[in-house]
């Protein structure tokens, strides 16, 4: 939420129309926000993507470590087991 907030009063910064000098020297008017911006959403797609890349790997992380215990309960079991029919 407060990230939405910021990235608009940002946005609402750069749409301001800025002077800048071009290559030739004549100064033109320029939207730098729309640049920007465009950068901004691609940044902050590609830390969304990271932050699921990283959830899916704890999930998957989780996943074997509740598979180990399971494996290692059957073992137990079946230890058990065989202790009681000797």
């Amino acid at each position: 939420m407060v990230n939405k907030e910021r990235r608009q009063k940002i946005i609402m910064k750069q749409k301001k129309p800025q002077e800048v000098v071009g290559d030739d020297g004549n100064k033109k008017e320029m939207e730098n926000g729309e640049e920007e911006e465009e950068e901004e959403e691609e940044e902050e797609e590609e830390e969304e993507e990271e932050e699921e890349e990283e959830e899916e790997e704890e999930e998957e992380e989780e996943q074997e470590e509740e598979q180990e215990e399971k494996e290692e309960e059957e073992e137990e079991r079946q230890i058990m087991e065989e202790s009681k029919s000797r």
